[in-house]
This record gives C-alpha cells, structure tokens and sequence, in this order.
C-alpha cells in the first residue's frame, strides 16, 4: 500500500506540474534544485488528501513514507514530507528528533526545504523536548550551510514566543560573521522573530555587534523592531 500511495502522488504531481512554473520556481534558488513545477497550494492540498489515508498507517510507517518522499530530491516531495511528520506533532518522542536530524544533514538541500522541515516540524519537537535544544546548538558549527541554517530557522516560531533565549543568543553569537548569505539571512530572520517578543534584548545585540554584523543579517534583525529603535540601529 505504501508504495502505491507514493506512486500515486509521484504521478499527480506530474500531472499537475508545468514547464513554466519549474522555470519560474527555479529562479528562487542560486543552486540547482529539482522541481517537478507544481505550485505550493496544488501541493498542499495533495498533501492534504492523502494524508487521511496514510495516519491510519501510524507514525512509524508515516515517517518512512516521508524519508521515501525525501529521497527523491524533489521539493515538492519534501513539502508532503513536512505535512505529514507536523500531522503527528502530538505524537512525537525525543527518538523522533533523529529522523528530523538525518533529513536535514542527508537531504536539505535548499532553503525552502529546510524551512519548511525546521519551522514547524523540528520546532515542535523542539518545543515538546526542551532538551533536544543543545543539539541544535551543534548545528550552529556545521560546514553545511544548511545545517547551519537549520540551526536558526528551528527558533522562528519559539523566538516570538519568547522561548530558547539562551539558545538563540548562542546561535547568533556562533554564526555572527558567517560569510553565507543563506546563514546571515536565517540567523538574522531568528533575531527579528525573537524581537517581535523582546526587542530591548535583540536591540542591545544588535548594538554590541553593529560594527561586525554582516548587513545582510542586520537587515533581517531590525526589520520587526519598533520604529524608534529600528533608527537608533541604523544612525551612524
């Protein structure tokens, strides 16, 4: 059965996908990556169909129809991935947290793929499993952009709650002077989320840093930041 359900939706995604939004896509990236040129709504919706048939199958097996999906490189495969993991976020256990780990060193490949794994899958478990934090501070010192990305990208959704300020700060301190805009942009993008919760913090950062920042990742920082403070960053 779970061959077929990914036969299937292999097939409609063929079905649904055209020349002209795979071309169009592809611009989003600097590298190459494969995309079978289906728009994201198209996509979610699929993913949406078949994911009551595949919950019945458990966990376990879901997972490995989402490491199946994976592997094909595809960024709309990895996009049904992501769906169905988040659909069993109640059900998740610190041994998840390996799966999630061996997709972003063995197949995250893009920055669409790594953010749609970390914002919401990794970040649940992440939530769920406080402790699972310092592995992703290990993540920080990768030398795979991605990983390192993934390392920030993780914080979105707990930094505007206010949770992991320990971990964020030591992130950001790790790949302060990252040379990869990829990295600059996730970390900066952590830093702006966190300052929608506490801006004094984020802003006291910023200030301490202004001088070494690349701009990229002060750019993202500041965007969120209340007027007043956003122009006390930006004055020379």
């Amino acid at each position: 059965m779970s061959t077929k359900i990914i036969n299937e939706i292999r097939s409609k995604l063929i079905e649904l996908s055209d020349e002209k939004t795979r071309i169009s896509g592809a611009r989003f990236f600097k590298e190459k990556v494969k995309l079978h040129g289906v728009q994201s709504k198209p996509v979610a919706k699929l993913a949406k169909e078949y994911q009551y048939m595949v919950l019945p199958l458990g966990k376990e097996k879901v997972l490995k129809l989402c490491d199946e999906l994976w592997t094909s490189g595809f960024i709309e495969e990895s996009f049904i991935a992501c769906h169905w993991a988040l659909a069993h976020k109640k059900e998740y256990t610190p041994e998840d947290f390996d799966v999630f780990e061996y997709w972003i060193h063995n197949y995250v490949t893009n920055w669409a793929s790594c953010d749609t794994l970390c914002n919401h899958t990794v970040a649940e478990c992440v939530m769920a499993f406080p402790a699972l934090a310092k592995r992703t501070l290990q993540w920080a010192k990768s030398e795979n952009r991605w990983v390192k990305r993934a390392a920030a990208v993780t914080y979105i959704i707990p930094a505007r709650k206010g949770m992991f300020t320990d971990e964020i700060f030591r992130i950001a301190n790790v790949m302060l002077h990252d040379p990869d805009d990829m990295v600059q942009k996730g970390y900066g993008w952590m830093l702006k989320a966190y300052s929608q919760y506490d801006p004094a913090n984020v802003f006291s950062f910023i200030m301490e840093h202004k001088s070494d920042m690349p701009r990229t990742a002060f750019r993202y920082a500041i965007e969120k930041m209340p007027e007043n403070l956003r122009k006390k960053a930006m004055a020379k």
